[in-house]
């Protein structure tokens, strides 16, 4: 394969990768104060989660974030569809957790000490050896 797709294929995996990952937190947070529309409902059914829809479309904090993450949705099928699947849902999916914890931390959230940043740097590690080959 030339290396000009193989970088291309690279750049859609770390693209679909920000996309989902980076959208992640901000979706959490879109979705704060949920718990008190689901409250209101303790019986659940139908009424409870027509309140929580409506509770969420009406928050731009979660559907903005949300609209992204999905455009990276559709960016992942484009590119699947080029690349070799055995790369793409290993380095995707390990590089979305990486953007989620970026993100989280650039947020305030805590990152978890120093078991996180040897995952995450496995997870790098693990990614250059599946580009390499």
């Amino acid at each position: 394969m030339p290396a000009a797709d193989v970088l291309q294929q690279l750049t859609g995996f770390i693209l679909v990768a920000i996309c989902w990952g980076s959208t992640n937190p901000f979706i959490k947070a879109g979705s704060a104060g949920l718990e008190t529309v689901s409250q209101k409902y303790p019986e659940g059914g139908m009424r409870k989660w027509f309140a929580e829809l409506k509770y969420l479309l009406t928050r731009w904090q979660y559907v903005l974030p949300l609209a992204l993450n999905l455009s990276g949705s559709v960016v992942y099928y484009y590119t699947l569809g080029k690349s070799d699947m055995s790369l793409a849902v290993p380095i995707t999916n390990s590089l979305t957790f990486i953007f989620s914890l970026l993100t989280g931390l650039c947020l305030g959230e805590e990152l978890g000490g120093r078991d996180t940043w040897i995952g995450m740097a496995l997870i790098l590690v693990g990614v250059m050896i599946c580009v390499s080959k």
